[in-house]
């Protein structure tokens, strides 16, 4: 069994790993490294990364069935909140650089760009599920809690079709996002549930 130190080292570690993205982008912008729209590459990235987080947090719960590592466990909270951070940084790269803040331009916005409001939507439900994250709203919501926190499925068919309308041009990268959530959503099928403690089985006796 791993010390307590052991848990906050890793803890520590998830936390500077979703932090050096931040830094590592922040640092282009500030040298002149992140091409003639620094903005457009902040609000990409910080997007994209925001995705990344997504499903990461989403595969930790079929990781631990799978391994019944502790770890995958105790991350879970954090990524999910720091997926909250990239999604509210990325909602204020756009009115940061693309509004200029300028919010009369919001509504021509969206009637040009429809998916700002998926994104709105996508960002309120993560702002829910980050609120409700924590021991006090488990209690208080009780038998509600889980099938509130549900709602992250929905959240990432969301984000899967916001990122469809920006990259229509380019369907490559889309769907290998949406590949990797279908992946990660079949593990919650009941069929396939039921396998993976029987697969951590077979694989812990090779």
């Amino acid at each position: 069994m791993a010390s307590p130190r052991i848990w906050l080292a890793w803890r520590v570690g998830v936390f500077l790993a979703a932090l050096a993205p931040l830094l590592f982008w922040s640092w282009q912008v500030a040298n002149n490294a992140a091409g003639p729209e620094p903005g457009r590459y902040l609000l990409l990235n910080i997007g994209i990364g925001g995705l990344w987080l997504l499903l990461l947090t989403l595969s930790l719960t079929p990781l631990t069935k799978l391994t019944r590592w502790k770890g995958f466990a105790l991350i879970r909270r954090q990524l999910g909140l720091w997926t909250l951070a990239y999604a509210t940084l990325h909602m204020l790269s756009y009115a940061l650089f693309i509004l200029g803040l300028n919010w009369a331009l919001l509504g021509s916005e969206i009637v040009k760009r429809p998916y700002i409001i998926v994104g709105m939507i996508a960002l309120i439900g993560l702002a829910v599920l980050g609120a409700t994250s924590n021991r006090w709203a488990m209690k208080r919501l009780g038998k509600r809690w889980k099938p509130l926190h549900k709602f992250s499925y929905a959240i990432l068919g969301l984000v899967l079709l916001h990122f469809f309308w920006v990259v229509r041009a380019d369907m490559q990268e889309w769907a290998m996002y949406a590949a990797i959530s279908a992946l990660i959503m079949s593990t919650r099928l009941p069929p396939i549930a039921r396998t993976l403690p029987k697969l951590r089985h077979r694989l812990s006796r090779t």
